[in-house]
């Protein structure tokens, strides 16, 4: 039995364009009411949200069949480790600089002789615990690896970066970028800068993703490329809509 088809992979390799919501609050109960809106994916955060490898692994469980994205704090090996172990099959890495950055979270993706990921499929979830049998020679090409360019470094590295075999997408980070520029994103020229960004990932053969809770925006990323498309966060619109509430009845 093989190691179960990534069908986001999939799908976004076919060309789709696909919309999904961040799930910030760091709870199964939460991520569980999320899974019922109808995004084609979650992310599940653990770079800004206060997630450890259980705390994930719990929202994988609770989202069932909708394809859950998990952003780890750092692209460290042995945390991609940990994440591919718990069932996780799309990965987003924050702060990619360079190709050789990119070329060592691929092979940490990637079991030897091709990569470094320890070998312990049977003690993990994604083998369903040593059921699929034949999950470490097949679980490598279901995996997606989506890299975060979000920063001056990564944007003059992007060339090198789209050029990495095992790197499947191009995640420009709106915010951490206009940051590094000394800008807001909303200023133009960080806007345009996306854009551009965008369509180079686009026009490379590689998946362009970008996150805004802004409609005109994504609609803008969308017409530049971008495939990947994040619509905004379970915690940014409870706060909204919480506070919108308090001041009506004030």
């Amino acid at each position: 039995m093989p190691a179960p088809t990534n069908e986001l992979k999939r799908r976004l390799l076919a060309g789709e364009r696909l919309v999904g919501c961040w799930v910030s609050l760091a709870d199964n109960y939460a991520a569980e009411v999320a899974s019922t809106a109808g995004f084609d994916w979650l992310l599940l955060d653990g770079e800004h949200a206060p997630n450890g490898v259980r705390s994930l692994m719990g929202q994988l469980q609770a989202i069932g069949a909708v394809p859950g994205v998990i952003r780890l704090p750092e692209g460290d090996t042995a945390k991609i480790k940990q994440a591919l172990d718990i069932g996780a099959q799309t990965l987003l890495i924050p702060m990619v600089e360079s190709a050789a950055q990119a070329k060592e979270l691929v092979r940490a993706c990637r079991y030897p002789p091709v990569g470094v990921r320890g070998v312990g499929a049977s003690l993990a979830r994604a083998s369903r615990f040593g059921e699929i049998a034949d999950y470490v020679a097949t679980a490598d090409a279901e995996i997606c690896l989506m890299v975060q360019v979000e920063n001056k470094a990564g944007l003059n590295a992007l060339d090198d970066i789209l050029e990495v075999d095992g790197v499947d997408g191009v995640f420009v980070g709106p915010a951490d970028l206009a940051a590094d520029m000394g800008l807001t994103p909303a200023d133009p020229e960080a806007r345009a800068t996306v854009m551009e960004t965008i369509t180079r990932i686009a026009q490379a053969g590689k998946v362009a993703g970008v996150f805004s809770s802004d409609h005109a925006y994504l609609k803008e990323a969308e017409a530049a490329g971008a495939r990947f498309l994040g619509a905004g966060a379970d915690i940014v619109m409870l706060a909204q809509t919480l506070r919108a509430r308090a001041v009506q009845w004030r």
